[in-house]
């Protein structure tokens, strides 16, 4: 059985993350130890062709990402609290198929957010969403560039690679 994972993911930059690892360190310090805040891009069961895939990353030329984030939501029987993205997301399922090409010809619709307290290992109570709800968040984050991460399971989440998302990079 494999005791690693890959995924890609867009990290919210350090700028724009304050109060959403705020939020993270104080309700979900387990969390919070194992990955920074984030959008995840591409799960481990879309990498089995890796080598494909890291060629689409070098090959990209795709702009920063925006994303408006929306109000928070409660999930997993209200044990759990995402910041959902807002409004139409073409551009993060536009980056997902051009990473994906000719490796996934259908990409899964994938619903991108910020995971602010995972049920796996924190539980939202009334209060604390009350409390969480009363912080100032960002209204757009733009992500910049995608990062290869793994894991071993149950520890903390390494960056392994970065690819900067450039517009009319030099080929």
């Amino acid at each position: 059985m494999n005791q690693r994972r890959k995924q890609l993911t867009l990290f919210v930059d350090e700028t724009q993350s304050k109060a959403i690892e705020k939020i993270r360190l104080t309700f979900n310090p387990k969390q919070y130890e194992l990955i920074k805040s984030h959008v995840t891009l591409c799960r481990e069961d879309e990498l089995e062709e890796l080598e494909d895939i890291l060629d689409n990353l070098l090959a990209l030329n795709y702009e920063p990402v925006a994303m408006s984030l929306g109000p928070l939501k409660r999930f997993a029987e209200g044990k759990g609290v995402l910041i959902p993205i807002l409004g139409n997301s073409t551009s993060f399922h536009r980056l997902r198929a051009a990473i994906l090409k000719g490796v996934v010809d259908t990409p899964r619709l994938q619903e991108p957010h910020i995971t602010l307290m995972h049920p796996r290992n924190s539980i939202c109570t009334d209060p604390i969403f009350e409390t969480i709800k009363s912080y100032s968040l960002p209204d757009t984050l733009l992500f910049t560039k995608v990062s290869l991460i793994e894991q071993e399971i149950g520890k903390k989440w390494h960056t392994l690679r970065e690819f900067e998302l450039v517009r009319d990079k030099p080929q």
